[in-house]
This record gives C-alpha cells, sequence and structure tokens, in this order.
C-alpha cells in the first residue's frame, strides 16, 4: 500500500499497486479482460485488437455489466496521431414514439419512470445495440489479427466457465428478484432458485456459441443477419419495439473529439451525445484561474471550488446531452474560455451556490471500461455497457444474450430534448480521456459510473496536473460529487473538511464511493507505461514486457564458436 500527503496534509492509502512495462499496457475491470488483452498484444495484435478483445471477454465475465447488445464510446489515438472517437451508443427503433410508455410522474424523483416499469425492465426496454457492430469495425478498421482470434478468450471463458468474484456475486444477488422474473436468465445466475455465490464456477455455453456464430461469420449475422432475425423475433413476440429492420439499419458514426487546454495540457475527449467530454473541459476551463496546486489536494478550499463547478456544468449539461441529429449543440461555446469567464464569477469562494439542476436521464452507473496501449503509440480508452445492472433483466432463449434497457434513458413525456423518438440515439456521460503535453500522451483514462463519470474524471485530471500524483494515486484518491444541493463527499475525506464543506452551505452527503473503478495509463518520456487500477471494481493492470531474443542469437551452431582459449 502507498501513502500520499501532499502540502496541505491531506492523507490517503492506496489500495492496489500500478505495474509498468515497456511494450504495451492493459487495465480492464476484470483481470481475465486484461489477460485477454495481453494475450492478444503478445501474439502480435496492437491496442486496439486487445482493447477488442477484453470487451468480448467482459461480455463473459461482467455480464452485469456489459455485452454485445450493448452501446458505448471508444476514443481511440493511433500511431500516426490520428485521433477519433467511434460511437456505438444505442439507438430509439423505428416503431418507439414519443408517447410509448406512460409516464407516473411529471415531477422527479419519478419524472423518468413509467407504467409497470416497461422502459425499465423487460422486452419494451431494448434499444437498437451498437457494441458489437462497434467493436468488430474498430477492429476491421484499426486493428490486424482476425476477429476470430479477438473472440477467441471470450468463448474460452464462456464454454469452460470461470469463478466468480466477490463483485459479481453481489450483483446477482442485489437484482435477483428482477432476474427470477425471466426463466431463461434465471437458469444461468439463480440455478435452483438461488444466487450463485463467490468462488462458483458460471459456464455460458449458449453465450459460447453465439461468440462462435460471430468469430466465423462476423457481425452481419446479428445486424440483419440469422441470428438478429432470432433475437428481433423473440423480442417482437414478447412485446418489444425492436425488428430485425432497426438491426440491419443500425450505424456506427465517427466523431472528432472535444479538446481544451489546461495549464498546458491538452485534454481530448468524447463529443455529444456523451456529455462527458464537454463538462469535463467546461469544469476545468472554470477551475484554471484558481491555484488548485497551492490550494491542496482534499481541502476545503479545493473541494468548494470543484463542487460550484460541478454545479454550474449540471445546471448546464441538458444543453449538451442530447443526440446531435436531433438538437442544436452548442459545444464550441460550451468548451470556450470566454463561456467560463463569464461564469466564473458565479462562484463564491465563501458560500455555497445554489445551481441546482435535475439530471433528466437514467444512465446506469454499471457500466465497465478498459485503457488500452501498445508500443506503436495506438491507444484505446473506452466505456461500454447494457446501461442498468443486467440491461433490460432478460435472456434471449438459446443465445445467452443479456440485452440492453436503453429505452430507460429517454424521457417518457413528448416534445423535450430528450423525448423517445425513432432512430434518436441515447445520451451518455461517457469521459474517456487522453491528455498530451506538447503533442505527446501523458496520460489516457476512463470510468463507469453514469453522471458521476464526468466529475470523477475531471478530479483524476486535476490530480495528475495540478497535485503531482502518480497515476496510481489519481485513480484511488477520494472523490467527490454533486449536480446540486446536495454533495458527495467519499468517507475517507476528513471529518474537519466535511464540516467546513457543511459550514460553507453544502449539504454534505459521505458515501462509501463516487463512481466506479478507473483504468488509467500513465506516459513517460522514456516510452515506459504504467498501468493503475482503483479499489472502487475488480480492476487489474497488466503491461508487456521484454521481447524477442537479442538478432543472431542462436544455440546451434555452438554459441561458443568465435571464442578463443
Amino acid at each position: 500500500m502507498m501513502h500520499w500527503r501532499d502540502r496541505a496534509g491531506s492523507p490517503f492509502t492506496c489500495e492496489k499497486t500500478a505495474v509498468s512495462a515497456h511494450r504495451g499496457m492493459a487495465v480492464t475491470n476484470h483481470p481475465l479482460a486484461s489477460a485477454a488483452a495481453v494475450e492478444i498484444l503478445a501474439a502480435g495484435g496492437n491496442a486496439i485488437d486487445a482493447g477488442v478483445a477484453s470487451l468480448f471477454t467482459l461480455t463473459v465475465v461482467e455480464p452485469m455489466m456489459v455485452g454485445i447488445f450493448g452501446g458505448g464510446a471508444a476514443l481511440i489515438r493511433l500511431a500516426d496521431g490520428r485521433e477519433v472517437v467511434l460511437d456505438g451508443l444505442s439507438t430509439a427503433p423505428a416503431a418507439a414514439r414519443p408517447d410509448s410508455f406512460t409516464p407516473i410522474s411529471d415531477s422527479w424523483p419519478d419524472y423518468m419512470e413509467t407504467r409497470g416499469r416497461a422502459n425499465r425492465v423487460g422486452p419494451q426496454a431494448v434499444a437498437v445495440p451498437g457494441t458489437l457492430k462497434a467493436w468488430c469495425e474498430a477492429a476491421g478498421r484499426y486493428g490486424r489479427l482476425p476477429l476470430r482470434d479477438l473472440i477467441e478468450p471470450a468463448i474460452r471463458h464462456a464454454a469452460r466457465g470461470f469463478r466468480l468474484s466477490p463483485y459479481l456475486a453481489t450483483c446477482i444477488a442485489e437484482i435477483a428478484p428482477d432476474l427470477a422474473l425471466d426463466p431463461v436468465i434465471a437458469a444461468v445466475f439463480l440455478p435452483g432458485g438461488k444466487p450463485l455465490a463467490a468462488g462458483e464456477l458460471l459456464v455460458q455455453a449458449d453465450y459460447a456459441a453465439t461468440l462462435r456464430l460471430i468469430a466465423e461469420h462476423g457481425p452481419d449475422i446479428v445486424y440483419g443477419g440469422e441470428l438478429g432475425r432470432r433475437i428481433a423475433d423473440h423480442l417482437a413476440r414478447a412485446g418489444s419495439y425492436l425488428r430485425l429492420e432497426d438491426l440491419a439499419a443500425y450505424r456506427t458514426v465517427e466523431r472528432e473529439p472535444v479538446r481544451g487546454v489546461y495549464r498546458g495540457v491538452e485534454v481530448v475527449g468524447p463529443p455529444p451525445p456523451c456529455s462527458g467530454g464537454v463538462q469535463t473541459l467546461q469544469i476545468l476551463n472554470l477551475l484554471e484561474t484558481y491555484d488548485i496546486g497551492k490550494l491542496g489536494f482534499g481541502t476545503s478550499e479545493t473541494l468548494h471550488l470543484v463542487l460550484e463547478a460541478l454545479k454550474i456544468a449540471a445546471a448546464d449539461r441538458r444543453a449538451v446531452t442530447a443526440d446531435p441529429a436531433f438538437v442544436d449543440v452548442p459545444v464550441a461555446r460550451m468548451i470556450s474560455r470566454d463561456y467560463a469567464a463569464q461564469r466564473r464569477p458565479d462562484i463564491d469562494p465563501g458560500r455555497a451556490q445554489a445551481f441546482e439542476s435535475r439530471i433528466l436521464s437514467n444512465e446506469s452507473a454499471n457500466t465497465t471500461h478498459v485503457t488500452i496501449a501498445d508500443d506503436e503509440g495506438n491507444i484505446v480508452t473506452s466505456t461500454q455497457t447494457i446501461n442498468s445492472l443486467f440491461g433490460a433483466r432478460i435472456m434471449i432463449p438459446g443465445t445467452g444474450i443479456i440485452p440492453n434497457n436503453y429505452m430507460y434513458l429517454f424521457d417518457p413525456h413528448p416534445g423535450n430534448a430528450l423525448s423517445l423518438q425513432p432512430g434518436k440515439r441515447i445520451t451518455s456521460g461517457i469521459t474517456a480521456l487522453i491528455g498530451k503535453r506538447d503533442g505527446r500522451p501523458i496520460f489516457a483514462l476512463g470510468l463507469p459510473g453514469a453522471h458521476r463519470i464526468p466529475a470523477s474524471a475531471m478530479q483524476a485530471v486535476l490530480n495528475l496536473v495540478d497535485h503531482g500524483m502518480s497515476v496510481q494515486e489519481a485513480v484511488e484518491a477520494p472523490r467527490v460529487f454533486t449536480w446540486g444541493p446536495e454533495a458527495e463527499i467519499e468517507r475517507s475525506v476528513p471529518d474537519a473538511v466535511r464540516g467546513t464543506l457543511a459550514s460553507l452551505g453544502h449539504r454534505v452527503a459521505p458515501v462509501d464511493h463516487v463512481a466506479g473503478g478507473m483504468c488509467a495509463i500513465g506516459f513517460a518520456e522514456d516510452g515506459s507505461m504504467t498501468g493503475a487500477a482503483c479499489w472502487r471494481a475488480d480492476g487489474v493492470p497488466m503491461g508487456v514486457g521484454g521481447g524477442a531474443a537479442r538478432a543472431g542469437t542462436s544455440f546451434w551452431p555452438d554459441p561458443r564458436r568465435g571464442r578463443s582459449y
């Protein structure tokens, strides 16, 4: 364990250790997924190949978080310096309408809920998935190994089984009542009516067969092909809005990242419909005129400024949280320093303000993330999910596929920016970031956690840039979050600091953790990479060192040749 203390005297202890290597680094939220990525790097794949392999493996070992019938986004930096965001977020089916669901309330906190939880649990909650197509397209465009090689580790773990972590077992137990409503998914995770326990073997034979089909035929077998027909027909019979035509029509979108500069570090992130890149840059712009480093990590002065900036960004979030194909999103204004200068006077260093905002989204914290890099300069930082824990909490018979419940993210009230419309993309707080100094990457990071993702990623940037933390310290450091008026403060923040924040007017709410397990890589000038995962998930960094034998090395003929005695 590492102990960290800055000049202001705010301590915390790192529970995990970092890993350093020169030839490649993989950080995911499950050790088997990190191992799959390293296996692919060792087989000659690049970071994009390794990222895709790790995500397929995560669909097996983190089935509650991610699946091939979900959605997500990836920020990719290629060895030649190009950077692109591959948007594989889910879309609303063509049969969906603004009034497809009946809301039960016009006010918060039940504003997004609907009659019978139809937009949340079951077949009507399923939106058109983007993950499978996006992963396969990323591998085809930017990778070098065949798809079957990238899926093989996932097939192996699905067919042979793996031992449940306490984390997965806890998730199954928490959601068991909903899983019990569907006999197909219950047979897998509640055998004999009892939730699987930590250490038990989970075999997913049907899902292994599905992955073999995809490995052989590619993603088109789902997006318009025979497997897609089986899935769509089953969902339609069960009352879903999704049809085979929706799968056949789905397209990913390549987007230009958003960019900003914070104290000489260029920060690159995803654009709308992901809100995280814009929010992060807006908050960093607000904070740049304050000497955050001098104020110190974890002090009441620093945390007050962070909380106030978070509230301003939350109040503006509705303006940047929508599908830009349907809504005019003012990205350039939101990330400009001029706009930050207009909003900064709203921050009172001596008093908490009321920039209250209700985030009209049900985006779930149950997500996963991978950050992977190779020695050629390729970097992938990607957040993927099926939205809620176990998605729609059903399973497609005979396939092992757990579909998403992304319809839960659309406003069930017609006429609003986030209202349900055919073909509209869901919105997300995904904040996959790459930081660069003088054009050279110095960090890449991301994490799960829904609305709390941008706040947590932004604080990691402060930890690295202002507080001089190592990458391990940056991902494990205590976090805060607010969208007003309640301020969530992790319990590791000292009582005295929490007391001072309360005296400033913050409604302090101590919490066990803010957001989920961050996966980060730091890049040194000598070419070494340091991977770090935090205590908030099962994250594990794995690196690739060593290399091939020195050129000309041989043990035949005798390696002593040419030596005289």
